[in-house]
C-alpha cells in the first residue's frame, strides 16, 4: 500500500500552444516550433500533487522526472499565449532547473508550488515565488 497523494493538477500542456504553433506552421520558418508543440501535446504530461511534481516526457513519453517540494528554491512564471498559459521554471537546491512548458492555469499552479515549497523549507512564499 502506497502513500496517498492529493492530485492538484494532472494533464498535458495547454491546447492553445498546439493551435497557435500549427497556425504558424504555414510559414516555413516556424515548422520546428510546430513539431515541438506536437511532440509536447502527444507525450508530455504533468502531475502536481501535495507531495511532488512529476513530469513525464521525452520520446514516446519514456522519461520521468520527480521532484519534491523541499528541494525547490525558486519558482518563476512566464506568461505566454495572451496570458492563457505560461511556462514555469522551478529551480532546485543543486542549481538545476525544471521547465514546465505551456502550463494551463500557470498562475494558480505557480502559487500552489510556491506555497508547498515554502511550507517544506520554512521560507516565505515571496522568497520562493519569483
Amino acid at each position: 500500500m502506497g502513500i496517498k497523494e492529493e492530485v492538484y493538477y494532472e494533464g498535458g500542456p495547454h491546447i492553445g500552444d498546439l493551435i497557435i504553433n500549427i497556425l504558424l506552421a504555414f510559414t516555413v520558418i516556424c515548422i520546428p516550433l510546430t513539431v515541438g508543440a506536437i511532440v509536447r501535446a502527444l507525450w508530455l504530461r504533468y502531475r502536481i500533487t501535495d507531495r511532488r511534481i512529476s513530469v513525464t516526457g521525452g520520446w514516446m513519453g519514456r522519461d520521468r522526472t520527480d521532484i519534491i517540494y523541499s528541494e525547490i528554491v525558486k519558482v518563476v512564471k512566464v506568461p505566454r499565449g495572451i496570458g492563457l498559459w505560461g511556462d514555469l521554471v522551478v529551480t532546485l537546491k543543486d542549481k538545476s532547473r525544471l521547465e514546465l512548458r505551456a502550463m494551463p492555469n500557470f498562475r494558480e499552479i505557480s502559487n500552489y508550488i510556491a506555497e508547498k515549497a515554502a511550507a517544506k523549507t520554512g521560507k516565505s512564499v515571496e522568497s520562493i515565488a519569483g
